[in-house]
Formats: structure tokens, C-alpha cells, sequence
């Protein structure tokens, strides 16, 4: 019988003292510690083991842990005799900022102190220590009790100096989820504030500190350069596309099924169309671990790792994205590749206007996967990546998400949709014009919103709602080139006895148009002037079985009209 699965826990000792189910990585610490990198940054998606891999680390090293050879005797790590020789013989902070997820700038520096003055309050020992003068003793208890904005850059370089005066040795220091602050900064609009405090706490930190040994910091994201590691010329960074400890976070495809075996799982095929797909480096077939042990757990397939509310900013830019990268998502759920430049250094601050920065950003958030990548040269300066969605997990999880997008009026959405399949124009404009009135600005909510763009971002966020609601009875394609122009959106029906549909939109142009009717009236005879219905009939799908409406739009009213089938 196989050990216990036990799903949550991020403390190293707790999984091995209990003999919970645990996959040996520790050979990531003599990996790190052979590297000799003073810095080392290592982004990996959520839920990737990065904060169990920061528990064993330290617990490895720190001096609180000295003589519990227990922890990793048997271990790949426990093996060499130098490593035997130099656990538990460091002074170690350790910190995560996993849980600083405030809307604003004044509350998120307020958690930040708090927990600064914590790592004060553990190591309270050095109040009473010979090695501090009495000002400095009088600093340490302010900073344990009473740190303010303007003392927490210098807190870690201080403690720093404290620790290693006290043991004579120079610290590590471990940062988890260095850019979860980041992230909700951007979310809340408070990017510009919060980046020039995290740099001067960095800079202090890892920079200009001569008490550092040694540091690991851990994320989704590598933030820009620019914006918080500009004075950091000694960092290492390690990103989802670095060969560097490819395998020391994730499940390799040997180590589920491995555990597979253990418990007595015997769908591999499944578990791999579910949950294989992550790539590092050149190092393929990457389990998410949180999905492997929930289903090693329940013995069920679900969407494990992408069923939580850490999607949200991911909902976000895509809903409120273009038109252009609704469409190129389109794709992607349809099983397509795209073809994009990856700047692995996120600019928060322009996800709102750079599209290659978005896809950057879902590759580094383990929801697209690398197939292929051209190879940097010097006339080719700037290659590409192939990219497709992870694996089903991932597009369920989208597909879920495109459907909470319609919210409150999801009822009218799916009556739309019905409508739409028999033919009722009339219930179709009725339910259509509340879907839109309820939705146009949760899909227009970026920096530049404008009445312009509304209908083009809402339409392409209508058409991801199509692809998700007629899957397995539609192919659903948009902005295709057929006949003589390019399509808006195309239904073609896998059986043979359902009726292809042609929908074309078009917004009102107040100085051409004088109504609605006239803009559908140019809606409809763009379809037969374009010869839209070239791409179906080539198929063999005759011209009576080929549906075309027209969408006019005026602001969020919508009137939607029909042509009569070709006889």
C-alpha cells in the first residue's frame, strides 16, 4: 500500500517526519549550492512546489535544524558526505510574501512591515547578545515592535549584520513569492508606488549586503529589470524556458507514473491528456504536482491546479484584451498554435497595450506551453516561440472562465445561443440586445476604454462564448479570408444535418449611415459582395444550408437581421 497523500502541506519536516507521499528533489540543493550564484531567481506557474522546495532548503541549512540528519538521510542530497558535513551550520531568513495581496499601497507596505518585524521577533535572542551595542539593541526592538515605511528597506541588511556577527558566519536569505505584491499592484493601480519601495528593499537586501552568503527568490514572473532589479547585476535568473533545475520543480512523467504504480492508479494515458504539457528548458513532459496529488488523492480527473480565483488576472486580460488577441485565443482553443516574440521580463504596467507582453506573461504563468522556438542568430534577433494551451486541464479551465464571463445574464446567453440554432431572428435581437447591454464594458474595462472599440472587443469576447457553447456540434472560426474579403465569424456544423451559419458585424457609421436597419442592410450585402460563403460551399455544404445574419451595432443596442437562404 502507498504512503498517504497528504494535499497542502509546504512544511518539508511535516512530510517527511509523518512519511507523507513526498518525490525526492533535494538534489536541487546541491545543484543550487554547486552553482555558486550569490542571487538566484526561479519562476515557476503557481502550485509548482516552489515554497515546499524554500522550506526544505532552509531547513536544510539553518542552524535551527542542526543535527536532524533524520530529515534527509535516504535523500539524493544526504549521499554526498560535503553536504552531510554542512547541514544546519547556517543562519537563515526565510520569508514569503505569498499572502500580501492588499488593494492598496499604504496596506500592502503595512503587511510587508509585519512581517519584517516577525523575522525580528524570531530571532529575539539577539536583544540580550554581547555582540550588539546598546543603540543597536534599542534599534532591534524598535524594528521588532514599531517598523515603519521608511525602515523596511534596511530591515533584512540590518538583521543580516545582527545574525552575522552572532554566528559567525553570513546568512541565507530566502524570499518566496517575491512578485505576488506585484501582481495585485497592477491589479489595483498602485504599480508606480509599490515598485520603488520593493527596489530599495531589494537593492539593500541582496546588493549591497556583505552579510549575504547566499539567496533564492522565488516567483511567478520575472519582473522587468527596469522596474525593481536595476541595481542587481548579481542575479541569476532562472525562467520556465532555462535549462537550470528543469526538473527540480514539477513532476517528471517517470515520477507520476512511479507514483502511479504506488497507488495503485493504473490511467497513465488520461493523466498525461489531462495534466502533462508544462515545459523548462528543453525538459519536457512536466506534471503540475498539486494536480498529480489531488488526483492521486480523490482518483478523479479535474481541473485541480486551474480551479482557483489566482486566475483572475488572467480572465482579466483576456476579456479586456483586443480584438486581435481574442482572436489569436480563439485559436488556441481551437487547438491551433500561435506564433509570438516572449519577452520573459514582465512590464506590468503595460499589459494593458502590449499583446506580446500578455502571451509572455501566460507562458510564464504555466497556462501556454513552448512546441517549438526559432534559434537566436544574428539575423534572426528577435525569434519566436510556438505556443499552445498546456494541456486539457488548462482548456477546461478556460472554457469555464469564457462562460462566468456573461455572469448575471447567462440565462439570456444561452437562450441566444438557441435561438441562434433555429433560425428565431426575433428572439435572437430580444435576447441579444440584454447580453450586450449587461457585458459591453465588463469586455471594454481596459486603460483606454472608447465606444469605438467596444463592440469589437465585445463581439470577440461573444465569439469565445460561441467556440465554448457549440463545441462538439460547431467549428466556430473567425476574421478568416473567404471569397473575396475576410469573414467575421463562421459556423461550420460537424453533422451533416445541421445548417452552416455566417455572422457579420458591422458598427454604425453615423456619416454614411442614418439607422440601425442601414447598417445591417451593409452588414448583410458585405456578406454577398465578399462572397463569404465561398469557404462552405468549396466544402460541398450546399447554399440553402448556409444561414447569414447581420449584427449592427450602436453603442450597446444591437439589431441583428437575416438573409434569405440561397435556393
Amino acid at each position: 500500500m502507498g504512503r498517504n497523500v497528504a494535499i497542502g502541506i509546504q512544511n518539508y519536516s511535516e512530510i517527511i517526519e509523518k512519511n507523507y507521499f513526498y518525490v525526492d528533489k533535494t538534489s536541487f540543493i546541491k545543484d543550487w549550492w554547486d552553482s555558486g550564484d550569490s542571487v538566484t531567481l526561479i519562476t515557476r506557474p503557481r502550485r509548482f512546489g516552489k515554497t515546499l522546495t524554500m522550506s526544505m532548503v532552509e531547513q536544510f541549512f539553518s542552524v535551527d535544524y542542526a543535527g536532524r540528519e533524520d530529515l534527509f538521510e535516504g535523500l539524493t542530497v544526504w549521499n554526498e558526505e560535503e553536504y552531510r558535513r554542512i547541514q544546519g551550520t547556517y543562519p537563515v531568513i526565510s520569508l514569503s510574501f505569498a499572502n500580501v495581496k492588499e488593494t492598496g499601497y499604504k496596506m500592502t507596505v503595512y503587511r510587508i512591515c509585519q512581517l519584517l518585524m516577525k523575522k525580528y521577533e524570531q530571532f529575539g535572542f539577539l536583544r540580550d547578545c554581547r555582540q550588539l551595542s546598546d543603540a543597536e539593541k534599542e534599534y532591534f526592538e524598535r524594528m521588532a515592535s514599531d517598523m515603519g515605511e521608511a525602515d523596511a528597506p534596511l530591515a533584512l541588511y540590518q538583521l543580516s549584520d545582527y545574525l552575522y556577527r552572532y554566528y559567525g558566519k553570513k546568512v541565507i536569505i530566502l524570499l518566496d513569492e517575491y512578485d505576488t505584491p506585484m501582481q495585485e499592484a497592477y491589479v489595483d493601480g498602485y504599480w508606480k508606488e509599490l515598485v520603488a519601495f520593493t527596489r530599495s528593499l531589494f537593492n539593500a537586501t541582496f546588493k549591497t549586503n556583505p552579510c549575504l552568503e547566499r539567496a533564492i527568490m522565488t516567483g511567478i514572473t520575472r519582473v522587468s529589470k527596469e522596474s525593481i532589479f536595476s541595481d542587481l547585476n548579481n542575479l541569476k535568473v532562472v525562467t520556465t524556458t532555462t535549462n537550470e533545475y528543469a526538473d527540480s520543480f514539477g513532476f517528471t512523467e517517470e515520477e507520476v507514473f512511479a507514483a502511479m504504480d504506488e497507488c495503485g492508479c493504473i490511467e497513465k494515458e488520461e493523466v498525461k491528456r489531462w495534466y502533462d504539457g508544462f515545459v523548462f528548458g528543453e525538459k519536457r513532459d512536466i506534471y503540475n504536482p498539486w494536480s498529480i496529488l489531488n488526483y492521486l488523492d480523490t482518483g478523479k480527473f479535474m481541473t485541480y491546479w486551474a480551479n482557483t480565483s489566482s486566475n483572475s488576472l488572467v480572465g482579466k486580460l483576456i476579456r479586456e484584451g483586443s480584438k486581435n488577441l481574442k482572436a489569436s485565443f480563439e485559436a488556441l482553443l481551437d487547438g491551433q498554435h500561435l506564433w509570438t516574440q516572449v519577452d520573459e521580463q514582465i512590464v506590468y504596467n503595460q499589459l494593458d497595450m502590449d499583446e506580446q507582453a500578455i502571451w509572455s506573461f501566460l507562458l510564464a504563468s504555466g497556462y501556454l506551453k513552448v512546441i517549438s522556438y526559432e534559434e537566436y542568430s544574428s539575423e534572426n534577433e528577435t525569434p519566436e516561440y510556438e505556443l499552445a494551451l498546456t494541456n486539457l486541464e488548462v482548456k477546461i479551465m478556460f472554457r469555464n472562465m469564457i462562460r462566468r464571463w456573461f455572469g448575471v445574464v447567462r440565462s439570456d446567453y444561452n437562450d441566444f445561443v438557441q435561438a441562434l440554432l433555429i433560425g428565431d431572428v426575433d428572439a435572437m435581437n430580444e435576447y441579444m440586445n440584454r447580453v450586450a447591454l449587461a457585458t459591453f464594458s465588463s469586455f471594454d474595462s481596459g486603460t483606454h476604454p472608447s465606444g469605438k472599440t467596444e463592440p469589437e472587443r465585445f463581439y470577440h469576447g461573444f465569439v469565445l462564448g460561441l467556440i465554448v457553447e457549440l463545441q462538439g456540434k460547431y467549428t466556430v472560426t473567425s476574421n478568416r479570408e473567404s471569397g473575396f474579403g475576410r469573414y467575421d465569424v463562421v459556423l461550420e456544423p460537424i453533422s451533416s444535418q445541421d445548417d452552416a451559419i455566417i455572422l457579420e458585424f458591422k458598427v454604425q457609421n453615423s456619416k454614411r449611415e442614418s439607422s440601425l436597419d442601414e447598417t445591417l442592410e451593409n452588414a448583410l450585402k458585405q456578406i454577398e459582395d465578399k462572397e463569404y460563403a465561398a469557404a462552405l460551399t468549396a466544402k460541398g455544404i450546399p447554399g440553402e444550408r448556409i444561414r447569414k445574419y447581420g449584427f449592427a451595432f450602436e453603442g450597446k443596442k444591437v439589431l441583428i437581421g437575416t438573409q434569405q437562404a440561397d435556393g
